[in-house]
């Protein structure tokens, strides 16, 4: 039987998209939580995830997809809290990637 392998580790765009929410956070002093810190830090320097993480990572964004319909989202000069905290997970790039993923880790259990 062949081995299945997955490629647990964010791709750049991912990586790109957490920088960017750190940058945002350091700027403004705000947005996301100690959590959301220390996964864009992980997904920045591209570290290998858990499979835990891919399934915590599609469950934030599940929770979190409504912020997007909140003020100031897509707003550059004054971004939202929600939308800082959505780029330190991934933004849309690690929610695509995290459900990809999350589907092929159920193909091999």
């Amino acid at each position: 039987m062949a081995k299945i392998t997955i490629n647990l580790k964010p791709p750049v765009t991912v990586a790109k998209e957490a920088a960017k929410g750190l940058e945002l956070h350091h700027k403004f002093k705000r947005g996301g939580t100690a959590v959301g810190w220390a996964r864009a830090r992980e997904l920045k320097n591209r570290q290998t995830v858990s499979p835990d993480t891919i399934y915590r990572m599609v469950s934030y964004f599940a929770r979190h997809e409504v912020d997007k319909k909140g003020k100031n989202f897509f707003n550059k000069e004054k971004p939202s809290n929600g939308y800082i905290a959505w780029l330190l997970w991934g933004g849309d790039a690690g929610k695509t990637w995290a459900e990809k993923l999350k589907k092929q880790l159920k193909g091999i259990k």
